[in-house]
């Protein structure tokens, strides 16, 4: 665990070298779905590759809105910078997540433990969704739409990748497009 909530664990795959990188992957599912459970297989290849893996869950909406889903996200990236040697995992980390989770990955580029990150087919305007039926759980305000949409924040330095699948809904791939074109 990272924190008190019943979501708020790390799922720690550590390689063979406690100071090899480590892939800290945030799951998407909207952030009202999905588990980091699902996503263990994405172990698999970085364990091979000599990486380190970590799975960070989070409370999922409407229990937590996206300011609290941010902040549980930020704690488990403060936890695996503190806590992680202690379970092997010491390397450098390289932040990666899928829809909701390359939401997280963007707004949170910029924790001191991120060396680099990979946002794959992420939301970076959460503008959008406030017309959708996403909303409905979410509950987005305008204040959370200015401070958690990646597209309107200062962008970091640290160095990031942005991906999208091209059999992903267009609006993904609209926002991946244009997150790129904007940190570019």
């Amino acid at each position: 665990p990272y924190g008190s909530g019943e979501r708020e664990r790390w799922d720690l795959f550590p390689a063979a070298e406690a100071g090899a990188p480590c892939l800290a992957f945030i799951h998407g599912g909207y952030w009202q779905r999905n588990r980091r459970e699902d996503f263990a297989c994405f172990a698999e290849g970085a364990l091979g590759a000599g990486w380190s893996v970590a799975l960070p869950g989070y409370t999922l909406a409407p229990d937590a809105t996206i300011e609290g889903i941010a902040g549980e996200i930020g704690r488990a990236l403060d936890w695996l910078a503190m806590e992680g040697p202690a379970h092997g995992i010491a390397g450098p980390v390289l932040l990666s997540g899928w829809s909701a989770g390359g939401h997280l990955t963007a707004l949170h580029a910029k924790h001191r433990s991120v060396r680099a990150a990979l946002a794959i087919s992420g939301i970076f305007d959460l503008e959008p969704i406030r017309g959708t039926t996403l909303n409905e759980k979410l509950a987005l305000t305008d204040d959370q739409i200015a401070r958690f949409s990646p597209i309107r924040l200062p962008h970091p330095a640290t160095p990031m990748a942005v991906a999208y699948g091209t059999a992903e809904l267009p609006e993904l791939q609209r926002q991946s497009r244009d997150f790129h074109a904007a940190r570019s």
